[in-house]
């Protein structure tokens, strides 16, 4: 067993809003770090300048902040391994350096080829996309006619030197050992025209001098991983382990797109969804404890998570399961902190002077997003005028339109002449007229609940309604009920 601590590192491209595969990515590598002990880093690759994005900076240490994902190193701490910012350690002619290494090696070379040149070599289709396959004409330059073209000013790239016999095999820790012929691998380019360098090719030197152990990312870098092999192999350097993340999928198992209004985090913190729930939710994206144990809080992740646990199969985005955890989240949340969540809701409907503390406390329990709370509780502000009359009728309360309204006119005076409206006196107050009558409690309640409301199901019984909105809006709303039921 090694004794090598373990450090990971989460790597990404300031691009925009943190995506739910990238911040999964983040959370097994914090995890896999924490659960033996292990440094976790935050390197940010910034090489690809045309899809940098203004703030995309900001947002990925806000993410990482709000989910508790606590990295050891980074730009902002700096570990010895710095600077942490790839297009800082560019300035330090780190990735030309190596590149150069590669070159003196035969491993790689410089290539002159003019855009009309690449545009004439032939192209293949891999995976749905059509890129030319360069045919090394530049590996036959001397070494007089290198020097002459760089003396010259000529625009290069460097490529790496991948032979066309025999074959290439790396290990993933889920998916064993996967084996390329060479034959089928490009010259794919270490070091840009503009003197940047590939994503794939800083990738593996900052791995390699930042001493990152476990190297963990989506499966859809498989494919690419067979030249990062070749890039260590050809350095001598020993590979990372490799851990590759299976795809996740919306409920119809297409890839999860921006279109889907919840492939980012802050897409679904917008919505209403609680931070640590989503993090209990994506980290079981994939993998899944011993048990079926579903609810975790982070340092019980920390404790659980076994990364040989991680499936190959897609991950399918629940929406639905994703709210069913949240609404978890939220009847486990302490009240303060719900209501200083739920008062902007309640706020939207609510603006005559009711106590908006017991309003919160009703919905506590049934919501599952902070977003329900309006569309919940609106009938607390007014009655719909037009509410269906059939809802007076249920089968199992044996109540009608007729006789709701022979109980809306049996407690008009009773309620009327009630002082105390608490919820408990005015509940004792109902159920003595429930015994005088020998009726059952939902025959009478079900009316008045209706006409109080005039919703179907409501967070709150006859009497807790009653409560919250005053003796004189009672008494309104049943004289209301009255009237349309007459």
């Amino acid at each position: 067993m090694s004794t090598t601590k373990i450090r990971t590192r989460y790597a990404p491209s300031p691009t925009g809003k943190m995506h739910v595969g990238n911040l999964r990515s983040a959370l097994y590598e914090f995890l896999i770090a924490k659960h033996e002990g292990g440094d976790f880093m935050l390197r940010i690759e910034d090489t690809d300048q045309e899809r940098f994005v203004e703030g995309a900076t900001e947002i990925i240490y806000r993410t990482l902040d709000e989910t508790g994902l606590k990295h050891d190193e980074g730009p902002d701490k700096d570990g010895g391994f710095g600077p942490y910012v790839q297009s800082e350690r560019m300035k330090t002619g780190i990735y030309l350096k190596y590149a150069k290494e590669l070159i003196d090696k035969g491993e790689a070379y410089y290539c002159f080829c003019d855009k009309e040149r690449l545009a004439s070599l032939k192209t293949e289709v891999v995976e749905g996309k059509e890129i030319s396959i360069y045919d090394k004409h530049c590996l036959g330059l001397s070494k007089e006619e290198v020097e002459a073209n760089l003396a010259a000013g000529k625009p290069y790239v460097i490529r790496q030197n991948i032979p066309n016999e025999g074959s290439t095999t790396f290990h993933d820790e889920l998916y064993g050992d996967i084996t390329v012929e060479n034959a089928d691998m490009d010259d794919m380019i270490l070091i840009k025209s503009d003197g940047y360098p590939t994503y794939n090719f800083a990738n593996v030197v900052d791995d390699h001098t930042m001493n990152i152990t476990h190297v963990v990312r989506g499966n859809e870098y498989l494919s690419s991983s067979p030249k990062y092999q070749r890039l260590y192999d050809a350095f001598g350097w020993q590979s990372p382990v490799y851990i590759h993340l299976p795809l996740i999928t919306d409920e119809n198992h297409k890839k999860l797109s921006k279109r889907s209004g919840h492939s980012s985090f802050e897409d679904l913190i917008e919505q209403g969804f609680v931070t640590e729930a989503v993090v209990n939710y994506i980290a079981l994206l994939g993998w899944s404890p011993e048990d079926n144990r579903e609810i975790f809080t982070l340092d019980e992740l920390i404790k659980e998570f076994d990364y040989h646990r991680i499936s190959k199969s897609p991950a399918v985005f629940d929406i639905a399961k994703l709210k069913w955890m949240n609404g978890e989240y939220i009847k486990a949340m302490d009240f303060d902190k719900f209501y200083e969540r739920a008062l902007p809701y309640i706020q939207k409907v609510i603006t005559g002077p009711m106590d908006l503390k017991h309003i919160a406390m009703t919905v506590k329990s049934r919501i599952e997003v902070f977003p329900d709370i309006p569309e919940m509780i609106d009938f607390f502000e007014a009655v719909p005028e037009d509410y269906d009359l059939s809802m007076y009728t249920h089968k199992k309360m044996k109540t009608d339109a007729q006789t709701s309204l022979e109980v809306l006119k049996d407690t008009l005076p009773i309620l009327e002449a009630q002082e105390d409206y608490t919820n408990d006196a005015l509940y004792a107050t109902l159920s003595k007229y429930v015994e005088e009558k020998g009726i059952k409690t939902g025959f009478v309640m079900w009316p008045l609940r209706t006409a109080l409301s005039g919703k179907a199901v409501t967070p709150a019984g006859a009497t807790e309604i009653m409560e919250i909105i005053g003796k004189e809006e009672t008494i309104e709303r049943i004289k209301a009920g009255i009237t349309r039921l007459s």
